[in-house]
């Protein structure tokens, strides 16, 4: 079994939509048995909370269900699951300092992506419409090579 977790800051909008896109992408590849996927936050603002609605709109738009509850990632996760990918560089740094040089490896989720990708996926929590359907795009193009690079490793 690998368990990948899905980080950004608050877990209601980057990284439940990563967590839900790639759970579509694994079962899709027949890999539900061999795939653990969840998402967690840096922060326990929004603990508790659903995904943020406009991201459930969006993702319910081109077919994704996203659920699940906003969690603060805890010291264990970084034990339990096998690669922790941080949606942006300020997500990676807070990670990186929890983690204190242990534990699984921590990635961004850029580097999934085509080069020509932004090196972080934006936050869109504070923008129009617009950017949750760019932050789903990005999220799109790297799942396919985030799966591939689990399976092959």
């Amino acid at each position: 079994m690998k368990r990948v977790l899905f980080v950004c800051m608050g877990n209601i909008c980057r990284s439940p939509a990563a967590a839900g896109l790639f759970g579509h992408y694994v079962a899709a590849r027949r890999l539900s048995g061999e795939v653990e996927v969840d998402s967690a936050g840096t922060i326990a603002y929004h603990a508790g909370e659903p995904p943020d609605g406009r991201m459930r709109r969006a993702a319910a738009a081109r077919g994704y269900t996203l659920g699940g509850a906003s969690r603060q990632v805890h010291r264990e996760d970084f034990e339990r699951f096998d690669l922790l990918v941080a949606m942006d560089r300020e997500n990676l740094r807070d990670l990186e300092e929890i983690a204190n040089g242990s534990g699984a490896p921590i990635v961004l989720f850029s580097d999934f992506l085509s080069p020509e990708a932004p090196a972080d996926v934006p936050d869109p929590y504070y923008g129009g419409p617009d950017g949750f359907d760019r932050v789903l795009d990005l999220i799109e193009e790297g799942c396919p090579a985030l799966l591939a690079h689990l399976t092959t490793s």
